[in-house]
Parts: structure tokens; C-alpha cells; sequence
């Protein structure tokens, strides 16, 4: 007689559980923000605004002529925010604005008062003025505020 074996049958292995997670799990979502986040910055450099950019530029350009007086430099910059408006607005709403007016308009898009009242005050009589007490440095820093809230010219500011 064989001598009885006491053999068990195969025994399997606890299933796996969900917690912890694989380290690929713990990577994914870090990945998933990385390519949101370069997806948001390419959108965001693919839509900027070269007509800001463009109005920044020639403002920059018109400050660094250090042979123009500040009487002209006020005059150019006025051209420029007026060529500006009429690229954003309807011609007839801003191409017939002189003085107190054309401050309004210029402060509607910054929301506040300073065209009207601060430093941007100089460009309702500047041109017509042969010298002008404006200072041309707060000005700058004022129009380069204004640009930078300029939005694209398909979209009409208010």
C-alpha cells in the first residue's frame, strides 16, 4: 500500500487591488496638465494681438526720437491713437472727435479717467499748440497702458 500524500490543491493569488495605482497612473495626470498647459500657451502666442503689438511698437519708436521736442512726440502720439481708434471703431463714431470727446473715447477702453484728467489731458490741445507742459513720460507710460488693453480689430471695444 502507497503511503497517502497529503497534497493541496494549487492555490491562486489574492487579486489585485486598485489602490496604489501603477506608477503609470500616478504619472498620467501629470502628463495630462503638461500637454494642457502647452496647449493653453500655444493657443494663447497663436491669437495674439499684432495690431497691439504693432500700435506698442511705433509708441516705442516715437519716444526713442531723441531729436523730436516733446511737443512733437505728444502731436505723433495723438496721430497714432487716433489711426488706432479708427482701425477698432466705425469711422463715423471716432474719425469726427475733437477735445473733450476724444478723451471720453480714449478713457472707454482703459475704464477710468485718466485721458480725461491725468496726463493724457495734453492730447486735446497739443496739436493745435506750438510748445506744451505735458510731460512726455507720463504720457508714454499712459498710451502704453491704453495699447496693452487694445483688443483685436475684429472685435469691437466699447
Amino acid at each position: 500500500m502507497e503511503p497517502q500524500l497529503d497534497l493541496r490543491d494549487i492555490h491562486l493569488p489574492p487579486p489585485v487591488g486598485w489602490w496604489p495605482p501603477a506608477p503609470g497612473w500616478w504619472l498620467a495626470p501629470l502628463l495630462a496638465i503638461a500637454l494642457a498647459l502647452i496647449l493653453w500657451l500655444v493657443w494663447r502666442r497663436l491669437i495674439r494681438n499684432p495690431f497691439r503689438n504693432e500700435v506698442l511698437r511705433e509708441l516705442a519708436a516715437i519716444e526713442a526720437l531723441d531729436a523730436l521736442d516733446p511737443a512733437e512726440k505728444i502731436r505723433r502720439v495723438s496721430v497714432l491713437l487716433r489711426r488706432a481708434c479708427l482701425t477698432l471703431y466705425p469711422r463715423q463714431e471716432v474719425a469726427g472727435l475733437t477735445g473733450q470727446a476724444w478723451l471720453d473715447r480714449l478713457d472707454s477702453l482703459l475704464g477710468d479717467r485718466r485721458f480725461r484728467d491725468g496726463p493724457g489731458r495734453c492730447l486735446a490741445d497739443a496739436p493745435y499748440r506750438p510748445a506744451s507742459e505735458a510731460d512726455p513720460a507720463a504720457l508714454f507710460a499712459l498710451c502704453r497702458d491704453w495699447a496693452r488693453k487694445l483688443p483685436r480689430p475684429g472685435r469691437r471695444a466699447h
